[in-house]
């Protein structure tokens, strides 16, 4: 898991080739999503993070999922865009804002197919 100390841009803030955080400006800036449960507050960004969403997917370079407490639906269009056009699926899970303060960086996240969370020691 990687949880998101602020909101992350996709366009501009993140390597779509390679899944590496690139926004200078992010706390987190040089970590990767690649292969890791992805949770934060909410995307910042515009509608073109949709395309980045789904070019991180079509490159296996994006998390297995995205958790957020805020939806955010240019994310989700990337997600679904993606299973359309290549058959790959990464969930967008919603959570109460409040479930967030139990992600940390390093867990082992467990997301079933009706969207519930859970933790792995």
């Amino acid at each position: 898991m990687l949880r998101l100390d602020e909101p992350l841009s996709f366009w501009g803030g993140l390597d779509p080739k390679t899944g590496q955080i690139t926004d200078v400006h992010h706390p987190q800036v040089g970590s990767s999503v690649t292969g890791t449960v992805l949770a934060m507050e909410h995307g910042r960004g515009s509608s073109s993070s949709s395309s980045v969403v789904l070019e991180l997917i079509r490159n296996k370079a994006g998390p297995v999922a995205i958790v957020l407490s805020e939806m955010d639906t240019h994310i989700l269009l990337g997600s679904i865009v993606a299973e359309e056009l290549y058959g790959l699926f990464m969930p967008v899970v919603v959570t109460p804002k409040e479930n967030l303060q139990n992600f940390h960086s390093g867990n082992v996240a467990h997301i079933d197919s009706e969207g519930n969370i859970s933790f792995i020691s």
